[in-house]
């Protein structure tokens, strides 16, 4: 990869309206804690345009994506859980 290609999602993140985040929230072996962490991080943001819930999900599902097929099957099962504890923390009924 280049490293244009390997800053691409950096760069959406730090320039863009994406949310701040916590850094390394997405390295947590808790699916609660990211949950949480994202929440707070939608509900304070001044650079987000969505509501709160769909900016933190949004975020949530970039980082899944980005990581593709590079994203061990653990890491993924933390970050998917991390996604029902989200809807939990907003009171969202799962979809499906």
């Amino acid at each position: 990869m280049t490293a244009a290609r390997q800053k691409w999602s950096a760069e959406v993140t730090e320039q863009s309206d994406a949310m701040d985040l916590e850094d390394h929230i997405f390295e947590s072996d808790d699916a609660r804690k990211i949950a949480a962490s994202l929440k707070r991080s939608a509900e304070h943001s001044h650079r987000r345009k969505a509501e709160p819930f769909q900016s933190a999900m949004s975020m949530l599902n970039f980082y899944i994506n980005r990581a593709g097929k590079n994203l061990p099957a653990t890491r993924r099962r933390v970050l998917e859980h991390a996604k029902d504890e989200l809807r939990v923390a907003f009171g969202r009924a799962k979809e499906g």
